[in-house]
């Protein structure tokens, strides 16, 4: 077996291409009255930060950069523009295209937080008392494990410390928390062979399965390996599979596939998604189900995005 080597991004050549595009780059509208060369230096700063992280938030760059919000999100909308950066709820994201980057979990927790509440009521109501579940890692499976605490008698298998900490923090009498063990991966999961070898053991009613990106043809992708081969044990593990994906997902193509969209009986997102591919998606999952923010998810979306 060929070892997993994570390269990550190349900060050798870095310096070279920022300043080769940004040379470029416009500074920003009309509205912006700051002189030109600290713009551009904000965006340099913005641009190596989403590199490195595979992310931004947009209040943690006004504290870096020590403007104001709105001169943070021009300064996206200029990197946007350039297709340099994603500009996502709350901040910005690194292009699609680079298949091996994966954000962690603290940048991708600030992403859509309404949606991803809203998908989590969902999924946590398809679960019934009485189950034995597994929950893989992720920024909305750990949505729908906060929710799981309301559910009685559980048994919960996980490849997430994340996940295991909150459900084992609950110290309830009818909650069995069984954690895989393995190597940490930056979406913090725990995967390789001594996950795998777990997962092969067990059987579970229900899979809550949280993904990178989603693709007609790809179908469920990571730009992990060795978490796309504990994800494909998590999958054979289940009799169900319930993918949980906010919109942003469609569409993008991480380096390995988890599985095909054939392979899972219930996809759980948010109403952005559009219509063509809320269609292709019908055409090959068991069921789609559309969860739309309630009021409440909104607002608390809002704040976490102004507060993250």
């Amino acid at each position: 077996m060929f070892p997993y080597v994570d390269n990550g991004p190349n900060f050798a050549t870095f310096p070279t291409r920022i300043n080769k595009v940004m040379a470029e780059c416009p500074t920003g509208g009309p509205t912006d009255k700051e002189d030109g060369v600290l713009a551009r230096q904000r965006q340099e700063a913005i641009l190596r930060k989403v590199d490195r992280n595979g992310g931004a938030r947009v209040s943690e760059l006004v504290d870096v950069l020590g403007v104001s919000d709105m001169t943070v999100r021009r300064d996206i909308e200029v990197l946007a523009a350039r297709g340099l950066v994603v500009k996502v709820h709350g901040g910005a994201t690194t292009v699609g295209g680079r298949s091996a980057e994966e954000p962690g979990f603290r940048v991708k927790a600030g992403m859509n937080p309404a949606q991803k509440s809203a998908i989590a009521r969902v999924a946590a109501g398809l679960i019934s008392p009485g189950s034995s579940i597994a929950i893989s890692a992720g920024t909305t499976t750990y949505a729908v494990a906060h929710l799981l605490l309301n559910v009685p008698n559980l048994t919960a298998v996980t490849n997430s410390p994340r996940v295991a900490e909150l459900l084992h923090s609950a110290q309830r009498d009818d909650l069995t928390v069984i954690l895989t063990g393995g190597v940490r991966t930056p979406s913090d999961a725990l995967a390789g062979p001594v996950a795998d070898a777990t997962l092969s053991a067990l059987h579970v009613d229900t899979l809550i399965l949280g993904v990178h990106g989603i693709h007609p043809v790809a179908g469920l992708t990571t730009p992990n390996l060795i978490e796309a081969a504990t994800n494909r044990a998590l999958i054979a593990a289940a009799r169900r599979v319930i993918v949980v994906a906010d919109h942003s997902k469609w569409g993008i193509i991480g380096l390995s596939t988890i599985a095909t969209l054939d392979q899972v009986d219930v996809l759980v997102t948010d109403d952005d998604l559009d219509v063509v591919a809320r269609r292709a998606v019908s055409e090959q999952v068991g069921q789609l189900i559309v969860a739309q923010p309630s009021d409440d998810e909104l607002d608390t979306g809002s704040l976490a995005r102004q507060g993250s």
